[in-house]
């Protein structure tokens, strides 16, 4: 397929639609957190909250995958589960009952789940074949979580956390409304039609499957600093202004990042194992930043860096995923990946961080992030010495390997 088959207005959306739907994440990952304090949750309780996330989207998230690539419809998935997120957020805000709160979270997370890979998905299927690179449209999903957050943060102060329902319910219909122009990012034939022995074959790449086990030990300490930030900051003497500056910090540089990867990265499992390891090391240097932080200000300045970690760890790993897995798999692919930032890894996050935040203090808790994240250097750099030992593209099963 060539550009001239997409219609300009087509890509155009395609970018609005990242910039509103990351912007509507962006809302609930920067303030719920906040909210929940504010209604009179502990840090475990929260912790014990977010973990029930992850947990519902290790069955959730290749569910939905499962029928993205069965339906070849990933429009059609993204509009169910962005409905079923209004639908369940709508009763969370209207009580203040843990019990209750917990149960309908877990109904929202199993529609939440899948949003952030099947969204991924559907870029990938409709630029294949094209010119476009993934950057040009995910670095629109970092405008949106950066503008939209930092551009809540006053108007949520203004309101009062307790009124975040109206800020978090604007985006999220604005979401649902663009999902409906989106074209169904399955349309073009395979050479291969989808079957559920291939399926299988997902899960039985052991290259992809380690690739995954190690982003845990990297997205553990990334998703304990996502949940507990904001607690974080108001601790340090933050406003909900800073806070919303915090998340601004996080994904504005993310967009040059995108696009400079677009250009300069090299598509072949070794050399993106190589850079795993070195953006992993810098995860490292921000935990141990983090964990000698005295000021809000400085918090900020960090955050900077997530751009560079989580930014560039993000798109290694899509593009390593859709390199390694089959084209008429990509979603299911993209949903085990997705696993990495919020399975297991989040669910160690929300039980094992919560505690951690309460009983051992941020600077501790931060130190323990940056040993965690030391492993997972490691691990990235034996198993890019098992890629160049094989001396062939080992695991590809999309595209010839090119140095």
């Amino acid at each position: 397929m060539s550009d001239h088959t997409i219609s300009r207005n087509m890509l155009g959306m395609l970018k609005v639609f990242n910039f509103v739907l990351y912007g509507a994440l962006a809302i609930y990952s920067t303030f719920f957190a906040l909210y929940l304090k504010d209604i009179g949750l502990s840090n475990v309780q929260i912790g014990l909250l977010v973990a029930g996330g992850p947990l519902i989207g290790l069955v959730a998230n290749p569910f939905w995958a499962y029928w993205a690539d069965r339906l070849r419809n990933n429009k059609r998935i993204l509009i169910i589960c962005l409905i079923g997120n209004f639908v369940c957020m709508q009763f969370v805000f209207m009580t203040e009952s843990y019990t209750l709160i917990y149960t309908l979270m877990l109904f929202y997370f199993a529609f939440q789940s899948p949003l952030f890979t099947q969204s991924n998905s559907l870029i990938l299927n409709v630029i294949e074949g094209t010119n476009r690179k993934f950057g040009e449209f995910r670095a629109w999903g970092s405008l949106g979580w950066a503008l939209i957050a930092v551009a809540a943060g006053p108007i949520i102060g203004m309101l009062g956390i307790n009124k975040l329902w109206i800020v978090f319910d604007v985006m999220l219909l604005f979401a649902i409304f663009f999902t409906f122009l989106m074209p169904s990012g399955n349309e073009r034939p395979l050479k291969q039609k989808f079957s559920n022995k291939g399926y299988l074959k997902v899960f039985q790449n052991k290259y992809f499957l380690m690739f995954v086990c190690l982003g845990v030990l990297i997205s553990i300490p990334n998703s304990i600093n996502m949940t507990f930030l904001g607690i974080y900051i108001k601790g340090l003497g933050g406003t909900d202004t800073v806070v919303g500056w915090s998340a601004f910090a996080t994904a504005i540089l993310e967009v040059p990042v995108f696009l400079l990867l677009d250009k300069y990265l090299k598509k072949n499992s070794r050399t993106m194992l190589g850079w795993l390891v070195i953006i992993s090391a810098l995860f490292s240097i921000r935990w141990l930043l983090m964990s000698i932080a005295s000021s809000a200000i400085q918090v900020i300045f960090i955050q900077l860096l997530h751009s560079i970690t989580f930014g560039g760890y993000y798109y290694i790993g899509t593009q390593l995923t859709s390199h390694l897995v089959p084209a008429e798999y990509r979603s299911s692919g993209q949903a085990v990946y997705g696993l990495t930032w919020g399975g297991v890894s989040g669910i160690v996050a929300g039980v094992l961080g919560g505690w951690m935040f309460e009983n051992l203090g941020a600077s501790t808790l931060y130190q323990i992030c940056f040993a965690f994240t030391l492993c997972g250097v490691l691990g990235f750099f034996l198993l890019r010495q098992l890629f160049l030992r094989a001396g062939s593209p080992v695991g590809a099963t999309n595209k010839q390997e090119t140095m």
